[in-house]
This record gives C-alpha cells, structure tokens and sequence, in this order.
C-alpha cells in the first residue's frame, strides 16, 4: 500500500521540492489545528479572529458561480488547494479537513463597530441613524461569513439580533445600500439587475414575516420601502401580485403556502435568486410546510428545469438557516440543501462536520416523556434562553390561575405581559376576567383578521394593552423589546416551546421574568423542565403586592455536568 501511494503521488506532483513541503505543511496545520479550530472564544479575550486562536489561512473566499460542475485537474497545485480531486481517499480527507478549517474565514467575534464587519458606508449610517452602533456577538460572527458567500446556520437565543445578523450582509449585496460593485454574486453586475427577485426570506408565521419586514424598513429607510414585499398568508393575494408587478421588489418575505402559491401560479421568479433564507428553520422542517418547502427549494436559485435531485444549482444561490435551536433534523438538511454549510454562533464558526448525529444538539419534541438523561441539561437548549432571565413558578387552582396572573403583574410592576395558553378558545375568557378587574388586556391568535392582529399589536407596543394574551402563534416572531414578563398560564409542550416562549422577554441584553402558573399536579413537569433546561426555577407566591420566593430547587452547576 505505500508503495501505491508513493506512485501516485509522484505521477501527480513529480519530484517538486515545492509541493512536498506544501503536502508536508498541510497535514501539519491538520494536525495543529484540529482541536484549537474547535475550541470556544472565552468573552474576556476581546475581539478576536479564527487566525488569532491558530488558523492562518491565505485562502481565496468561495466564489458562487451559476454552475456546481467540478473543474478538470489543470495543475498539481489543484489538488493541494482543494480545487480539483485529490489522490487517495486518505489524503483526500486530510487536505479537505484542512482546506475547510482554513476555508472559514476571519470573523470578529466581539466587534465594538459595524465599521469592522465590512459593511458599506451608506448602509452602516443608516444603522447609526437607526440607533444600531455596536453589533451583537451574534452578529460578528455571523455578517463577515455571509459575506465571505458561505452557507451558513445561524443559532443564538432568541432576541440577540439574529435578524440583523442576515439582513446586513443581504443589503451589502441588494438594493440601493449595496456596495456600487458587489463582488463574488455571480450575477455579472448589471444582468444582476434583470434578475428580479434577489433574495426570498421565509418564516413560519405572519407575525414574523411581517417583524423582518419591518426590520427591513427601519434600515432601509421610508424612501426605499419598495424594494422589500410581503408576502404573507391571510392577505389579499391580488393585492400581493399587483404590488410584485408595479414596484418590482429585490427582496421578499413570506410565508410559505403564500410565496409557494405564487410561485407556482407564476407570479413570483426566483430561479435568478441569489440568497434563500430560512428564518426559524426547525419549524419550516415540520410536515404542515412539507409540500410548500419542497418547491419554494426547487426554484429558488435554481435554474429552470434543473434536475432536483442533482447538486446542480446548489452554488447558484447562497443559504441562510436561521433559528435559537438546531436539531439534528436542520444539520442533515442544511448538509442536502447548502454546499459546505458552517454553523455558525456567538464567538464561534465551525464546520458543519463538528456536529454528530451523538451530539445532544437539541431536545427532541418528546423530551419531556423520555427517560434519556432526564437529569442533565441540554448545552443548545440553554443557549437558546436569553441571559438575564429570572425564572419563577406558582402553584394555584386552575379557577384562580388569572387572579394568580393579575397579582404577579401588580408585584412586578410589568408594563409589558405576554401570557401564554395552549387553546385558542380560552384566551377570551381570560381577556374578559382581566379587563373585569381593570386590566387592559387583549387576546392575539390565527384566527384574527390581519387588521385586527395589526392594530392589536400596534396596541401593545404602543402602550395601551397591558397584558397580550395569546398562544404558540407568538412564541416565534413576536418582538416587543420592552416585555418585562412573560406567563405561562398553561405548561409549553417541552422544554423548546418554553425557550421561545421565554425568549419573547430578556431581548437584547435587557432583563426579564418567566412565571409558570400551575397546578399542584403539574409540578412534576417544571422540575423536569428545569433540569432539561439546566435553569433554576424557584417556587413563589404573591402576598401584600410583593412577590416572595418560597423555594429554590438546586439544579446541576456546570462543574457537576
């Protein structure tokens, strides 16, 4: 076997001196780097890049082309670069290793600018104009490597600017802030223009795809309001395409029944598409987006008439997974979806490959009813949970749950509640108790018209509701950051229903409190959602306005993991 190996090696290098050093110096750096390139970047280290932490790379950003064919081996230095096929399968896995190490390029993990991440002058002022100076760790991490044209996984919890972290580097490259010459898309720079719609931004619900619109807007300005459209379910579809058709968007966010609707009827192209974003990814994999998901991915950035079931067309367009967990359902499909994806998280990038089907990445739906590791906390899970939270759980009757809800609201003194049910039908009755008692509130669901959930949130943010009373429809997508509580009036279904639900206070670094109301029998499921969730959840009660903590259950420190 060795014999073999040093035959093809010297058909393919000769006896360069060169390229043995390079061989040599690549299966070195493999050897040094595979730990280090791992390992997390502790805060306190300041703003760092991958090379600081021991990987150097002069590698070339990955350029999409309009077509994924390989290249044929023009030059031994090919194969050393990772640009044509290695020799031998052993080889062939060492230099790739390397070459993927190197390949993820220099991001700055505590930047204390948008000036650092490489982003054009007209769009980090309209960021300043905005009140947007220094950028979340999140977004550090996450604006260099999409503009370095990765497919990337995007995971942090909830409310720490994942939505910037896409919407930034989407803007260098599209629309009026974009770069004058935008370079690596692919599109030819003024047949770029021709290609209509530019990037597609899906999300699981209305309420989210409207708040990435609204995102979108902000930084964009009221003067180029046109270049984004909304294409949401439970709106006039007629409407909808007259707008596509007069202003002409480069960039739209829906949901996907409504863009899979339109596509299909031919109202919305996107093969020309260069970015294709999945916002809440680990929701758009259930059954219900199945169908709609299957062609909003056949046509975006594909050319018409490809093959599906070919790689062809991967590269044409760029992928953005986004959410606050990453079951291993979202690796395996961002490996068949992206080429060569990185997850990517605050002060950290790395391959796609350091995530086995082993790792507990994420809670399962059916946790909760599982006896596997019941005592020991889910590292992603509890990254998914906002820093600075207060946890907290009250036993009552279930006819005093709302007076239970009311006395929380009065000791903390909340402006801004969000209480949580799992049914529909009883969000009136608890509506109704609390304006009895003299609380504004208002209830939030699937089956208001869009006018009046518009005007109900508008309501809230305003000031002139109190407590929103709603269900799973708001856990994903609802961003109100001055809510300083959120009630659990009915137990989330698992550990991840509790940490979007959760996630809707403690935005952006601020504080905020989680109180589940339950009954004695329910307890049981709390201690097991603390555990899951590596959280201490401490019993309390209500007396004379003030909020007094009975009980605090010890849960597993990180030494005891």
């Amino acid at each position: 076997m060795p014999t073999l190996i040093s035959t093809r090696f010297l058909l393919l290098v000769g006896e360069s001196l060169p390229m043995r050093r390079a061989l040599a110096t690549s299966r070195s750096v493999l050897l040094h780097t595979s730990v280090n390139c791992m390992s997390q970047v502790e805060p306190h280290n300041g703003s760092l890049t991958l090379s600081s932490i021991g990987i150097q790379s002069d590698t070339e950003p990955r350029k999409r082309s309009k077509s994924n064919k390989v290249k044929p081996l023009s030059s031994p230095s090919e194969t050393l670069k990772g640009k044509g096929k290695p020799f031998g399968i052993n080889d062939k896995k060492k230099i790739v290793g390397v070459m993927k190490k190197q390949q993820i390029e220099s991001a700055p993990f505590a930047a204390n600018s948008f000036s650092e991440l490489g982003l054009p002058r007209v769009l980090i002022e309209r960021l300043e104009k905005e009140g947007f100076t220094v950028p979340t760790e999140v977004q550090s991490a996450a604006v260099p490597t999409i503009l370095k044209n990765h497919d990337v996984i995007i995971q942090s919890y909830t409310g720490s600017g994942k939505t910037l972290a896409y919407l930034l580097p989407i803007l260098s490259v599209v629309g009026p802030l974009r770069d004058k010459i935008p370079e690596g898309n692919g599109d030819g720079g003024e047949s770029g223009k021709k290609l209509g719609i530019e990037a597609v931004i899906v999300a699981p619900s209305r309420e989210l795809g409207m708040q990435i619109v609204r995102e979108f807007e902000k930084v964009l300005g009221m003067d180029n309001r046109k270049v984004v459209q909304q294409l949401v379910g439970g709106a006039n579809r007629t409407r909808q395409e007259e707008a596509l058709k007069k202003n002409k968007p480069a960039i739209v966010v829906g949901t996907p029944g409504r863009i899979a609707e339109l596509s299909a009827a031919g109202k919305l192209r996107t093969h020309g598409c260069q970015y294709l974003v999945l916002d809440e990814v680990d929701e758009l994999l259930s059954f219900n987006f199945r169908e709609d998901m299957h062609r909003i991915l056949e046509h975006v950035g594909r050319r018409s008439g490809s093959d599906p079931n070919s790689d062809s067309g991967k590269a044409e367009r760029q992928l953005i997974m986004v959410s606050a967990t990453v079951p291993f359902s979202v690796v395996r499909a961002a490996r068949s979806w992206g080429g060569d994806p990185l997850l990517v998280k605050a002060k950290k990038v790395v391959p796609l490959e350091a995530v086995s089907p082993s790792e507990p990445v994420n809670l399962s739906r059916s946790s909760l009813n599982s006896s596997h590791s019941p005592s020991m906390p889910s590292q992603a899970a509890v990254e998914s949970l906002p820093p600075a939270l207060k946890h907290y759980y009250c036993v009552t009757r279930l006819h005093h749950k709302v007076d239970t809800l009311r006395r929380c609201i009065h000791a903390l003194d909340a402006k801004f509640v969000i209480a949580f049910m799992n049914h529909t039908k009883q969000l009136k009755d608890v509506v109704f108790k609390l304006e009895a008692r003299g609380m504004k509130a208002a209830e939030l669901h699937g089956d208001l018209g869009k006018l009046a959930r518009s005007t109900t949130l508008k309501k809230f943010k305003n000031g002139e509701v109190r407590v929103l009373v709603t269900n799973e429809l708001s856990a994903r997508g609802l961003d109100v950051a001055e809510c300083d509580l959120v009630v659990n009036l009915d137990l989330p279904t698992d550990s991840i229903h509790y940490a979007h639900r959760a996630g809707r206070t403690g935005r952006l670094g601020r504080n905020g409190t989680v109180l589940t109301i339950c009954e004695e029998p329910e307890v049981f499921v709390v201690k097991k959602l603390q555990r899951q969730l590596g959280i201490p959840i401490a019993s309390c009660d209500f007396a004379e306005g003030k909020l007094l903590v009975t009980e605090v259950e010890k849960t597993l420190s990180t030494s005891e993991r």
